[in-house]
């Protein structure tokens, strides 16, 4: 059995832009209230209390849009001053990202993955939901802030959707040519959007790496990450290509993760809603820390089981009823 030890920690359910492959167009969500929202302290009495002493050393703060937490720079402190913590890192959007920047990294955030989904302003634009908005240039100005800063490794994340975003594939993966940025292109999953999944379906990861090794030759980086990815590079670049592949080559005996949503929720497996348990209200009726502790490790004993392996949906209705937003990516 895998070592999970690594945690998923939406602060957040809300999100400034709307994806395509997150949320469908014109959908109405069903936002989690502020007040059941888990509160710092009660996020950091579930990582003290339960998580680390379950072996529990890395953390990654997802959302919605983590940089809308207006504590997120204190949440990032107080995780990243815990000893036991080998490895704090952020998903985002970036939109919020070039005033945050040096803040967060003074408060111990050192690796960042970006959502980079096209170099067009005009198909970001499209695929973000954000039509005419002309949001390119400020998240552009984010991956820049970042860059300048200091994170490293910096990743962008790009979801390829056929006949939206695939013909970009080279243009994306040459961001790794002459920066250490670490590039990974992640196969659409029918999460958040299943009606444009079913339309557009995904793109196996072989597909891509065979149009990058056909332009620039592709070697098996050296590189290694915490997640799924499988890393390559381009030969001589300075940073790596990856492939998170969970449609097209299962990945669930490497997994080592779970997910808390924002309001307590931890989820075993991102593509399959069954075995959850409600952290939250337990914490919040006062019981206590070791007996939470035992419903999670009864969760991880049972993880192999819960995980996806290729099954058709995941789940037994076939839909999901969370978006990507809202279980944290």
């Amino acid at each position: 059995m895998n070592r999970i030890d690594y945690l998923r920690i939406s602060l957040v359910d809300r999100c400034n832009f709307r994806c395509q492959y997150c949320m469908p167009e014109g959908a109405e969500l069903d936002y989690v209230l502020q007040q059941d929202l888990l509160t710092a302290d009660e996020l950091l009495t579930l990582i003290r209390e339960v998580f680390i002493p379950l072996g529990f050393t890395r953390f990654r703060l997802t959302g919605g849009e983590p940089l809308l937490r207006p504590d997120v720079t204190e949440i990032v402190g107080a995780i990243a001053a815990l000893a036991q913590t080998q490895d704090l890192s952020m998903t985002t959007n970036a939109f919020l990202l070039a005033s945050k920047a040096r803040d967060l990294y003074a408060a111990g955030l050192r690796r960042i993955n970006i959502s980079l989904d096209s170099l067009d302003p005009e198909t970001f634009d499209l695929l973000t939901g954000n039509r005419g908005r002309g949001r390119w240039q400020q998240v552009w100005d984010g991956i820049q802030a970042a860059y300048e800063v200091g994170f490293d490794p910096l990743k962008l994340n790009v979801v390829v959707i056929a006949g939206v975003n695939d013909r970009e594939i080279l243009d994306l993966a040459a961001l790794s040519l002459d920066r250490a940025w670490h590039v990974r292109f992640i196969e659409f999953m029918p999460i958040g959007n299943p009606d444009l999944f079913q339309t557009r379906q995904w793109i196996p990861s072989a597909q891509l790496r065979q149009q990058i090794r056909d332009r620039w030759g592709l070697v098996e980086s050296r590189v290694r990450g915490n997640g799924p990815a499988d890393v390559f590079q381009i030969p001589g670049a300075k940073g790596t290509l990856g492939f998170i592949s969970q449609m097209s080559e299962c990945f669930c005996d490497r997994c080592n993760r779970m997910r808390l949503s924002a309001d307590g929720w931890l989820r075993p497996c991102l593509l399959n809603e069954t075995g959850q348990i409600d952290l939250k209200t337990g914490l919040r009726q006062g019981v206590a820390g070791s007996q939470l502790r035992d419903r999670v490790g009864e969760l991880l004993a049972i993880k192999p089981e819960i995980n996806f392996k290729q099954r058709d949906d995941g789940t037994d209705a076939g839909r999901y009823r969370r978006t990507m937003s809202q279980i944290g990516g």
